[in-house]
């Protein structure tokens, strides 16, 4: 037993990787699927050094310190909107990895809402068919419910769900949401960004009283995999 335990104990174990060394993959993966991202980057970086550096010359009056000040200034601000624009370029590619992919949604839902949302990565409604579904998130804006397929996949088991709903939570607003291939849906890059712009009809503390309200119905639909964090998407070839 005391063998076994020590040699455990001195099995390796996997270390994640390091701060910069996850920059560098997410950089790697964001220039491969987003071929703009470099651009921006760049300029988000260079335009404040350069204002510094314009800054230092015109308003330093010669002296040194005030000169380095200044650059150092317009350095630290390059990179911080550097990784700002890193941030938001490497999510958009990412989730550009899995659209259109079963749980795409709820993707979003796991990783890119904010915290007054209550929302479940796992659908509420499946057509076990054609594997489109609906998801239902609460907020400020009431209930909103997403669909994630073509609009005559889910129209039926959306209106359906909408009329549940409305059952358990009169007076609440529902709002439905479309991410698929029709014209007019929201990519799934957006969604998060679009339902924090419906306007808000509910307080915050009806959100956790209308959310359990909600958990009575539970999920009908049959189970599709969970939104895998798009993040964690290993980057392969470009199509």
């Amino acid at each position: 037993m005391a063998r076994s335990k020590s040699s455990e104990s001195a099995a390796p174990t996997a270390k994640e990787p390091g701060r910069i060394k996850q920059m560098v993959q997410v950089f790697n993966m964001t220039r491969r699927y987003d071929s703009m991202a470099i651009w921006w980057m760049a300029a988000a970086f260079l335009v404040p050094v350069l204002i510094g550096v314009a800054l230092a010359f015109a308003l330093s009056g010669g002296a040194i310190l005030s000169f380095i000040l200044y650059i150092v200034v317009g350095v630290l601000a390059g990179v911080l909107l550097f990784l700002i624009v890193l941030g938001r370029r490497a999510e958009r590619a990412a989730y550009a990895q899995i659209e259109g992919e079963p749980g795409a949604v709820g993707a979003v839902f796991k990783s890119g809402l904010r915290r007054q949302w209550r929302a479940s990565e796992m659908p509420v409604a499946v057509n076990g068919r054609t594997q489109a579904a609906v998801y239902r998130a609460v907020g400020r804006p009431g209930v909103v419910l997403v669909t994630e397929g073509s609009r005559g996949q889910t129209q039926k088991i959306v209106d359906e769900e909408r009329r549940k709903v409305a059952r358990i939570t009169p007076g609440v607003p529902i709002t439905v949401l479309s991410v698929g291939p029709d014209a007019d849906a929201i990519p799934l890059y957006k969604l998060a960004g679009r339902m924090n712009k419906v306007k808000k009809a509910i307080g915050k503390d009806e959100i956790l009283a209308v959310s359990n309200r909600l958990g009575s119905l539970g999920q009908n639909g049959l189970p599709i995999p969970k939104g895998v964090d798009p993040m964690r998407v290993r980057s392969g070839r470009p199509r």
